[in-house]
């Protein structure tokens, strides 16, 4: 073990909030230790602000929930207590032993591990050393106490910090088949952190990337959200490609948007809109980054419909309901994302038919908005649309009581096309069967 003194340093309590400092206090005056542990340090390290302080400590849940009235013990393949001031929580785990020593009396329950590895309970307990080869990434198993101001690394997380490399703790394939989200949050802190992931560890994420289909759709869904919503949505979207993830999150698009370069900058468009919209603090929602994400997918396949001769908007309909369908093997996305994902989707056609008689109409529809930005990303990345982009934008800047711009689409009747030329689409090799 490393200890780097205070002096060595640049983390201050100043920078830590008070409710960490208070649970620290605590447990520390009930005799237990308790130290800052993972990405608040990491980012304290790098010179950050974090927003979220966790805590590690020798005490068991039970003992945590009895010292703070204001706590309760939640999950279940993991067990920690939430310890709430106001509007922060302070997470608060028990230092973990290694899954495969005894409990001792009674402070933990053995560890249960599927035929493939993969850890479904983990709530064996042990000391600081064991915790922190426990922890995942060597960048998040650095711990802070506030007592003595010292900073203590078992897992040369320092010297990572300084190469700027993210690295799995302990042999990479054992680690990833425990738990194979863990190659998702190696991608997503090399993308947060801007930094590049160490050698053996991106060696052994391909090999394992197959685990990745035994983890259950809710959990992907979650790691989706921590993905693409917390500023880093690009890069992120590099990372998985890079070292062949997305493709375990989004099968289909995966394949598309690595066969289509329109497609590709249409989801590259929507990812660097969505980062720009987190650090303006303007709202964001998954409804639109997964219309995004799987607009390729829809659009190919409502376009096959078409030529097979369904009508534009039913054909954009049933290609809608199949491609949702086929994702949410892969991710449980909720119903108030899937439906307004759809909404947009169909209301592609609506804008294209630009059609200046029911313009207003359109304008009060509560999708409207967000069909609009998406028919602007469509445009801006060359996707053929009648150039009614323009319409639109204008249309929203005219008083009520003024005539209306003139569209070619307005003679067209409302069950014909979108409007515009047909986009023309390259050939494609046929997509081979995926094991």
């Amino acid at each position: 073990m490393k200890v780097i003194p205070r002096d060595q340093h640049c983390i201050s309590r100043k920078n830590i909030s008070d409710g960490a400092l208070k649970v620290m206090a605590r447990l520390r005056s009930s005799d237990h230790q308790a130290y800052l542990v993972g990405g608040a340090v990491r980012d304290l390290l790098l010179g950050g602000h974090p927003k979220d302080f966790d805590i590690a400590t020798d005490a068991t849940p039970e003992e945590v929930h009895a010292i703070f009235r204001n706590s309760r013990i939640i999950g279940r393949r993991f067990r920690i207590v939430h310890v709430r001031f106001g509007r922060e929580v302070i997470e608060v785990t028990t230092f973990r032993g290694h899954h495969d020593s005894e409990p001792a009396s009674g402070r933990g329950k053995a560890s249960h591990q599927s035929d493939q590895g993969l850890l479904l309970r983990d709530n064996v307990f042990g000391t600081l050393e064991e915790d922190a080869v426990r922890r995942d990434l060597t960048v998040n198993a650095l711990y802070y106490d506030a007592a003595n101001f010292a900073v203590y690394d078992h897992v040369h997380g320092m010297q990572d910090l300084e190469q700027r490399s993210v690295c799995i703790i302990g042999e990479p394939e054992v680690r990833f088949r425990e738990d194979p989200v863990r190659m998702l949050r190696a991608a997503r802190f090399a993308a947060k952190l801007e930094f590049t992931i160490e050698d053996e560890t991106a060696t052994a994420i391909p090999r394992c990337a197959h685990l990745l289909r035994e983890i259950p759709s809710a959990r992907l869904f979650d790691e989706f959200l921590k993905l693409f919503f917390s500023g880093y949505a690009e890069r992120t979207l590099e990372q998985l490609m890079e070292n062949d993830l997305l493709r375990y999150l989004f099968p289909d698009s995966d394949y598309e948007i690595r066969q289509d370069s329109v497609a590709m900058a249409l989801v590259q468009a929507a990812m660097r809109s969505t980062d720009q919209r987190i650090q303006e603090g303007k709202p964001v929602t998954p409804a639109f980054l997964l219309a995004a994400l799987l607009w390729p997918v829809t659009d190919r396949l409502a376009e096959q419909l078409r030529d097979r001769g369904d009508p534009p908007m039913t054909a954009m309909h049933n290609a809608a309901q199949q491609v949702i369908a086929s994702a949410l093997q892969t991710l449980s996305i909720p119903r108030r994302f899937s439906m307004p994902m759809r909404e947009i989707w169909e209301f592609q056609l609506r804008l294209q038919r630009g059609n200046s008689r029911k313009a207003r109409e359109l304008l009060q529809n509560r999708r409207f908005r967000a069909a609009y930005d998406f028919l602007l990303l469509r445009e801006q990345v060359g996707e053929e649309t009648g150039d009614v982009g323009a319409f639109w934008t204008e249309l929203q800047t005219l008083p009520e009581n003024q005539n209306l711009p003139m569209l070619d689409s307005d003679s067209e009747e409302a069950g014909d096309g979108a409007g515009g030329r047909p986009r023309r689409r390259r050939p494609r090799k046929r997509r081979p069967a995926t094991s």
